[in-house]
């Protein structure tokens, strides 16, 4: 991008502005700030642009809930439930649905949006940490992303609860059974949120207050300052031919990026709007009223909480009874999938920049990212969380599987418990093979070119195909491969040729890190593994005569 003269479309606002605020220059500066361009970008923008959704259209869905538990007959539009005694939040649901012109619609692109910020924020994670993005100087952005997920699904979940209906009803149930099970405090907590014993009068309108109030607007104020951070410290790109750390390849925030963001903003909308529109979600007359009394078959939450369903269906009856029973009882079949599960991927994510940090010892500024293949522990590590998240989820939904498959309920545990441990673990292994196989075949590439498809006999007799050099921009890509950091003497017992390993490597925890290091890091396959001779180089097909492969120049 040139710097010279600023083009008239920027120059004219920023003059107006400047001429009335005096931000004139803070605007023309910004207007053309670069921003790199590559497709897994948007992903982040896909949850921003379905936060927007989420707030416009829980406004309209505001002004016609009632967030009561006050009992009510039932004589709207819905036949099937007139007559029927409920609670005030959940007739008012069924007004929106069906007496408010456009409120099932609402009622719908509000439920399919909250899914898509979560999944959009979810994806978004994946490619932050597959690419290493989270690095110096972003660590604290990372954490308000993981502290924005985490609020995310406090969000749906009280969302969730606030109709009041049978479905929601026994998420619900299970919350409380949760929270009561928390030692020491569970008692207080419970009766804080329902308001007495369950299930109380007040539960849902202190989920209100929280889902409308509180929760959206520390979400709406950490991403603020998620753009604010990503906008000081420039976006990562992608690596490629011209791409350092030191400049950023892309187009100018305005008129470019703003415009491709606008686009695909109405894009997301109009995604949501379909979904609202032919997709039904969460049809609530079907499932009546909450009532403690009744039970469901089937039912489940919203993908995001199916993991610790799936926990709470995986774990075993143990508990705890303190001083035979006189102390109390610890129920650890609640506690234990309601908080590791959760505790063990969250908290691993906050963490695992600064693990890295100090296993490599690289403290060096990162604007450029990793390809996946480059960094393969860490990819590896990434779906072992995924697998064990994904089984969670999976086994949330034992008994509709066992029915499906007309298998034994209790198998399906069995294996689910065996799984959760196997999986990670098989995960992490074929991945990092996987990892090495696709830098084994970049190291080939860029040592032997590409086959070309061109079939050459030789005068010998011998059938030959050509191979041709990459594509630079790919061969850029490839290129731009960096070893892995390792902390200094990490690699070596002496580091310093004098018969005295350093100071830091002495102590338990010296030796453990540069053990760490020196497996996390290094070059695991180099580019000139592909036995590089140049791109002159043939792959013998076979000729008559021999039939053995070869390798001719």
């Amino acid at each position: 991008m040139s710097t010279g003269t600023v083009p008239k479309p920027i120059a004219g606002p920023s003059n107006f502005i400047d001429e009335r605020i005096g931000a004139g220059t803070f605007l023309k500066r910004n207007l053309r700030k670069v921003f790199p361009d590559h497709w897994s970008f948007l992903l982040g923008e896909i949850a921003l642009y379905s936060f927007i959704i989420l707030l416009l259209t829980g406004t309209f869905l505001t002004f016609f809930f009632k967030p009561s538990m006050g009992h009510t007959v039932y004589e709207g539009s819905y036949d099937a439930l007139k007559g029927v005694t409920m609670s005030e939040a959940y007739a008012s649901s069924l007004h929106i649905s069906f007496d408010i012109r456009g409120g099932l619609l609402m009622r719908q692109m509000h439920h399919w949006a909250a899914l898509l910020f979560t999944a959009g924020m979810m994806v978004h994670a994946l490619r932050v940490f597959f690419t290493g993005a989270y690095r110096k100087p972003r660590e604290l952005n990372w954490l308000i992303g993981v502290l924005l997920l985490t609020l995310a699904l406090l969000e749906g979940l009280t969302g969730y609860s606030l109709p009041d209906d049978l479905l929601s009803g026994a998420g619900l149930r299970i919350t409380e059974g949760v929270a009561i099970s928390l030692p020491l405090v569970g008692t207080w907590i419970t009766f804080f949120l329902f308001g007495g014993e369950y299930p109380g009068e007040d539960v849902i309108s202190r989920f209100y207050s929280l889902h409308i109030l509180l929760i959206p607007g520390i979400l709406l104020a950490l991403i603020t300052a998620h753009m604010i951070l990503m906008w000081v410290q420039k976006h990562t790109q992608m690596p490629g031919k011209g791409r350092t750390n030191e400049n950023v390849v892309g187009a100018p925030f305005y008129p470019a990026f703003m415009a491709k963001a606008g686009a695909y903003f109405m894009f997301t909308f109009g995604v949501i709007a379909l979904l609202g529109t032919f997709a039904q979600i969460n049809p609530i007359w079907l499932f009546g009223p909450y009532n403690p009394a009744n039970i469901s078959a089937g039912s489940q939450p919203d993908f995001y909480m199916g993991f610790l369903e799936g926990a709470l269906r995986l774990m075993p009856a143990w508990e705890i009874n303190l001083f035979g029973g006189s102390g109390g009882t610890l129920p650890l079949n609640v506690l234990i999938p309601a908080l590791v599960p959760m505790g063990i991927i969250m908290t691993g994510l906050a963490l695992y920049p600064f693990l890295e940090q100090w296993v490599t010892g690289d403290r060096r500024e990162h604007h450029v990212v990793d390809r996946p293949r480059n960094n393969p522990h860490r990819t590896s590590i990434g779906m072992s969380a995924i697998t064990f998240y994904g089984l969670l989820w999976l086994l949330g939904a034992n008994d509709e599987i066992a029915a499906f498959f007309s298998v034994s309920l209790n198998w399906t545990t069995y294996v689910g418990r065996v799984l959760i441990f196997v999986g990670p673990f098989l995960a992490y292994v074929i991945t990092y093979r996987t990892c090495l196989g696709l830098q084994r075949k970049d190291a080939d590439i860029i040592g032997h070119g590409v086959e070309s498809g061109v079939i050459k006999r030789l005068p010998s007799g011998e059938y030959i195909e050509v191979h041709v050099p990459p594509h630079p921009a790919i061969e850029a890509l490839m290129r731009d491969k960096k070893p892995i950091p390792i902390i200094a003497g990490a690699d070596s017992d002496d580091p310093d040729g004098d018969g005295i390993p350093s100071k830091g490597m002495r102590s338990p925890l010296g030796k453990l890190r540069a053990k760490m290091s020196k497996a996390y890091g290094g070059e695991k396959i180099a580019l000139t593994d592909g036995h590089g001779h140049g791109h002159e180089e043939h792959a013998a097909v076979g000729s008559g005569e021999d039939d053995k492969p070869s390798l001719t120049h």
